[in-house]
């Protein structure tokens, strides 16, 4: 079964480490080295990396520096990012990758950069998990996901409570609506898939502001039937 680590999952940095017992797989690379110092990096098979925000991939020079983890990513991405090639692969959506003992499918997202990705990733086992964030949308529907690592940023009635009461401004309100996952469409996404075999979901990236942890738990457990965990 893939277990997962959460070194960060917010504006100020967002890294994962998921791992089938054996080997591990590095989601985003937005968090200091030094803040994940139980990760065996022996046993790391690669780095997906989104898209080129830095709260997403800050660190990505100090990994490729200091572990011989190499890192994966999209031609937009790498064009941002200019990852010295021997260390880099570029992932084409809808185009399998074979990275250690990892079958990764990217598939393109809907965020405010060149050419953001996220990923349906399946191990030795067969165990099947679906990471996505930083997206408004998901236009795919992957079958026999077992676990969902999914965006959901904020919820659009705080949103509004907040703007109205001068909180935050109105102007970020047309940024979000474009750039993230929000509670609503989380939940229609998931209602659009196969969840007969989820295990369990982990919601990533909730907004400071504009989120309810336990409320977006509860809403998600309602529908999925099985544990939900707050990154």
């Amino acid at each position: 079964m893939i277990k997962v680590n959460v070194y960060g999952s917010n504006s100020d940095g967002n890294s994962y480490v998921i791992s089938d017992g054996e080997r591990s797989l590095m989601l985003e690379a937005g968090i200091s080295l030094k803040k994940m110092n139980d990760v065996d990096w022996q046993s790391v098979d690669g780095c997906l990396i989104t898209h080129e925000h830095g709260d997403h991939k800050k660190y990505v020079n100090q990994l490729i520096k200091q572990t011989g983890v190499d890192v994966f990513l999209s031609a937009g991405t790498q064009e941002v990012l200019n990852i010295p090639s021997y260390r880099s692969t570029i992932l084409k959506s809808l185009n399998e990758q074979k990275i250690g003992n990892w079958t990764v499918l990217p598939f393109d997202v809907q965020h405010d950069v060149k050419e953001p990705l996220g990923f349906f990733i399946q191990s030795k086992d067969g165990d099947r998990l679906l990471f996505a964030t930083d997206t408004y949308y998901i236009k795919y529907k992957l079958p026999g996901i077992t676990h969902l690592m999914i965006e959901c940023n904020y919820s659009l009635d705080i949103l509004d409570e907040n703007i109205a009461s001068g909180r935050i401004g109105a102007y970020r309100k047309n940024r979000l609506l474009k750039s993230h996952f929000e509670l609503e469409n989380v939940k229609t996404f998931i209602k659009s898939n196969d969840i007969s075999q989820l295990q369990e979901v982990w919601l990533l990236h909730l907004s400071d502001a504009n989120s309810d942890a336990e409320r977006f738990k509860k809403e998600i457990q309602a529908i999925t039937g099985v544990p939900v965990y707050i990154a």
